[in-house]
């Protein structure tokens, strides 16, 4: 499974008209692309800053669909009062979900990076030590974490049951991520906090 994510940041009096655009008319477009298995949004009114992820059977899908979703991104950017979108390309490595995710679920993603040459041991490493601790989290939802193997980066979304259970758990998430990254030799290279907006990934369980 593959993805695509594109990070804007919109003026914050046009986030409405985006999100509106974003679900009325490139979600539905993409969903009918073939090899679409679902779009998300993620948005922080208060930076403007948005994440619209959607994800694909195969690699080839994903390429084929690139001049198409290009358009979109285009006219969705406008709406927005964005310029200069920022795309990447990812392998879905991890997709885990203990809740279905409700209309108050907020998001914190973390980016890090690692030497590409240790990703397939990172990942199995996620896989065995914080998936499962993740599930004892209060307020946790699922997961999703993204790479890109060539050049060592990846994304991990956690999602929670709404702001109070992220914030509650943050203290407890950040002890788990700095063992996780010092073990692993890892770099550390953002973070940011969001709501979901939109959920509509149809991705299988990948852990």
């Amino acid at each position: 499974m593959y993805a695509r994510s594109t990070t804007l940041t919109a003026d914050p009096t046009r986030m409405d008209d985006g999100i509106a655009d974003v679900r009325d008319n490139v979600m539905p477009a993409v969903l009918d692309m073939e090899g679409c298995t679902g779009l998300s949004m993620l948005c922080d009114p208060p930076s403007g800053r948005c994440i619209v992820t959607t994800a694909w059977d195969s690699e080839e899908a994903m390429a084929a669909t690139r001049d198409r979703v290009g358009h979109l991104r285009d006219r969705a950017a406008e709406r927005f009062g964005a310029t200069a979108p920022q795309v990447q390309e990812w392998e879905i490595a991890a997709m885990h979900r203990l809740h279905p995710a409700g209309d108050d679920a907020c998001a914190r993603v973390t980016w890090s990076r690692c030497e590409p040459g240790r990703v397939a041991d990172v990942l199995d490493a996620f896989r065995t030590a914080m998936v499962p601790r993740m599930d004892d989290v209060p307020g946790f939802c699922s997961l999703s974490l993204m790479v890109d193997r060539q050049t060592g980066m990846s994304s991990l979304t956690s999602v929670y049951t709404d702001r109070a259970a992220m914030n509650g758990s943050s203290e407890l998430v950040r002890r788990m991520r700095e063992d996780f990254i010092t073990q692993m030799g890892m770099e550390l290279v953002d973070m940011a906090e969001y709501d979901v907006v939109l959920h509509h990934l149809r991705v299988p369980e990948l852990v």
